[in-house]
């Protein structure tokens, strides 16, 4: 695949809005409440949180639903519903929260993965500090606190095909993305999962890349939930 083909995946919002799973009651924005008695699960973010390039099922946060339903029989959570496009910047997604009237839902347990964008178009980490401030605040608001809130850091895309030229420079840029996440979430006292050193292990772990040779492949994104999975156990209570 060329390279131009690849950039587009990652880098430019590719898909249409209503593509995202959100479900929502034809001709209204607002998220709909779910059954009750059934924990509720809302993804925030870009083409990691969707699973670009693997299988719906392959994305890590169905596989992590799955693995918690398996392994614990005193709650059920639900399939997340994913707010997230290929290409989202901070801003995109604030905007896309608003569209959606997001702030009026309710769910038992929020993440959010951002940044990735922001880093490969240039734009000032100091604008991306503000405007994820924002975006957790609005995610502590939907889950009605911190303890039902998690954070995944941004991987390292220098560490795949499309990346790797120019490694270095990446991983140095990202760097300072993921040091400005980790900061301000733990000033939240939101939980926050590093999987930047998994992503990381591309080439040792020549499995690790979808085959649009530029986001994880399903085998990482297992490995990020086998990473922090027993740790959201816990902030369901369990």
């Amino acid at each position: 695949m060329q390279v131009s083909c690849i950039m587009i995946l990652l880098f430019s919002a590719c898909r249409p809005d209503d593509a995202s799973p959100v479900e929502t009651e034809p001709g209204d924005d607002t998220i709909v409440e779910s059954a009750t008695g059934i924990l509720r699960f809302l993804a925030l973010g870009d083409s990691y949180t969707i699973g670009e390039s693997v299988s719906e099922s392959g994305s890590w946060p169905l596989q992590l639903a799955d693995t918690l339903n398996a392994r614990f029989e005193a709650f059920t959570l639900a399939q997340p519903d994913i707010l997230a496009t290929t290409g989202w910047t901070t801003f995109e997604l604030d905007s896309a929260m608003d569209l959606k009237n997001i702030d009026t839902a309710r769910y038992d347990l929020v993440s959010l993965l951002i940044g990735v964008n922001n880093q490969y178009r240039g734009l000032p980490v100091e604008d991306y500090a503000v405007e994820y401030g924002d975006l957790l605040d609005r995610a502590i608001t939907i889950a009605g606190g911190t303890d039902r809130v998690f954070v995944v850091s941004i991987p390292d895309y220098g560490f795949t095909p499309f990346g790797e030229p120019n490694q270095e420079s990446i991983s140095a840029s990202l760097d300072q993305f993921n040091d400005t996440c980790r900061v301000i979430t733990e000033s939240r006292g939101v939980a926050h999962y590093n999987i930047t050193a998994i992503s990381r292990m591309w080439p040792d772990e020549p499995d690790w890349v979808a085959a649009d040779g530029l986001h994880p492949s399903a085998e990482q994104y297992a490995a990020w939930v086998a990473h922090f999975a027993d740790s959201v156990a816990m902030q369901l209570g369990q």
